[in-house]
């Protein structure tokens, strides 16, 4: 995902920020009793609204059906069941804490906000999964600013590489200032600035990415076991989601470098010009697609799949919410799709489905195996609690979390060539060649 355009956490996945700047209150005023308070707020999914921790009064203000007994505006009791994890007690304890800092803290003033955040932050971190999180207001809103397409950074899509602890570069947006500089795919992010990002968020490292257009940053990148410090300016970013290109012998070629709202035209436009050109055979390109919108490449599937199931989810109850194809826009020419080790999320939905349905052949190496889905859930001040709430299933019924989307044909990318022979695509010309055999046979 562009750097900066967040939260893109794959698959309505809130996926990829920047840091907001706190206001310090007086000192001597002890934020855990409001912090109280707003641990009693109410979170909205679909038509459900759900009373996180029974503290204080609910002040949420968008709401429609509440949780049985927690009535917005209704004073709680207060009471805590065995299961909670905020006790009374728990907060007592937060206070002295609070309190020892005041007095003992070598500095003077500290951030309450920040403190508050950090708790948070902390209390889904606790979860040990990767992809879900809490967001500030600030950082919330810059994310789905960031999901219109246009953000301040450097140009670059990135992703985390949960074994490693570390963000990677994913891709690189034509013509950004990522592009005029030594920075390449698969490079790991170790620091921003002189700040080592291990066991950082992706939301974290791209808000020490992004910042003010015009300033520069210096990013050390882990590169074949060198570190390698780049610096790298900031720009106003466009990311087009879709490119098209036609090449010779009639074959099309669609690249989708993520899956956002605006995603859906941009494909449909781009079919249609191909089609307008005579496309014989098409060539979609997903590799380095970190995923998006679970909406947008449900949409794009439904103008080449066949009549049938795109995907499917369960949740942890075993609930099942279907999504399917009339068929009436299916495909008629020779298909082939390019994945990769990048290729995550609603790009393996769509490469799963097409390989299910046999629609088409896939090209490169086996895809990243992210099979959940991430759903944000607003909190009444503007906050959101981005968590894992189900998972996908292809077609036919294959979870490729952890496993990934295999290819009918291997073909792993040349980085030595790309780099040094004005970089030519190994990957790409391999799906030419099998295409170019699709067209001759059928």
């Amino acid at each position: 995902m562009p750097l900066g355009t967040a939260i893109k956490l794959m698959d309505n996945n809130f996926g990829y920020y920047q840091r907001p700047v706190q206001e310090k209150p007086h000192k001597g005023k002890y934020f855990l009793g409001g912090m109280a308070a707003g641990l009693g707020v109410a979170l909205f999914l679909a038509a459900v609204v759900f009373i996180f921790v029974a503290i204080g009064k609910i002040v949420s203000t968008d709401y429609s059906e509440p949780v049985a007994g927690n009535n917005p505006g209704q004073e709680t009791t207060g009471e805590t069941t065995e299961d909670q994890a905020v006790t009374e007690e728990l907060i007592q304890k937060m206070e002295l804490v609070e309190q020892v800092i005041d007095r003992y803290f070598y500095q003077e003033e500290t951030d309450k906000q920040a403190m508050v955040d950090s708790i948070l932050k902390g209390m889904v971190s606790s979860l040990g999964d990767p992809y879900s999180e809490y967001y500030t207001a600030e950082e919330l809103q810059e994310t789905l600013e960031s999901i219109q397409g246009v953000y301040y950074g450097i140009g670059a899509y990135v992703s985390m590489d949960t074994d490693m602890g570390l963000a990677k570069i994913s891709g690189i947006i034509d013509g950004a200032p990522a592009a005029e500089v030594d920075i390449r795919v698969d490079d790991y992010i170790y620091a921003v600035g002189g700040e080592e990002t291990y066991g950082l968020s992706l939301t974290e490292v791209v808000s020490l990415i992004k910042g003010p257009e015009g300033t520069k940053v210096v990013i050390t990148f882990l590169r074949d076991g060198e570190y390698v410090d780049v610096e790298v300016e900031r720009r106003k970013v466009e990311s087009p989601t879709v490119q098209q290109e036609m090449f010779d012998g009639g074959m099309a070629y669609i690249q989708i470098t993520e899956f956002d709202e605006v995603t859906i035209d941009q494909f449909t436009e781009a079919l249609a010009v191909a089609k307008g050109s005579g496309m014989k055979g098409l060539i979609i390109d997903l590799r380095a697609n970190p995923g998006g919108s679970l909406n947008a490449v449900v949409e794009i599937a439904r103008r080449i799949l066949p009549e049938g199931l795109i995907v499917y989810t369960e949740d942890r109850e075993g609930n099942r919410k279907e999504y399917s194809c009339d068929g009436k826009r299916e495909l008629e020419v020779p298909l082939v799709v390019l994945i990769d080790g990048n290729s995550a999320s609603a790009s393996e939905i769509l490469a799963g489905a097409i390989k299910d349905y046999g629609l088409g052949t896939l090209v490169g190496t086996t895809t990243f195996g992210k099979g959940i889905v991430q759903q944000p859930i607003t909190l009444s001040d503007g906050s959101a609690v981005k968590l894992t709430i189900s998972t996908y299933y292809t077609p036919n019924g294959t979870n490729i979390h952890g496993t990934g989307v295999e290819p009918d044909i291997v073909c792993e990318f040349d980085g030595d060539r790309y780099y040094s022979e004005e970089e030519y695509d190994n990957q790409l010309e391999k799906a030419k060649e099998v295409l170019a055999e699709l067209i001759k046979n059928q």
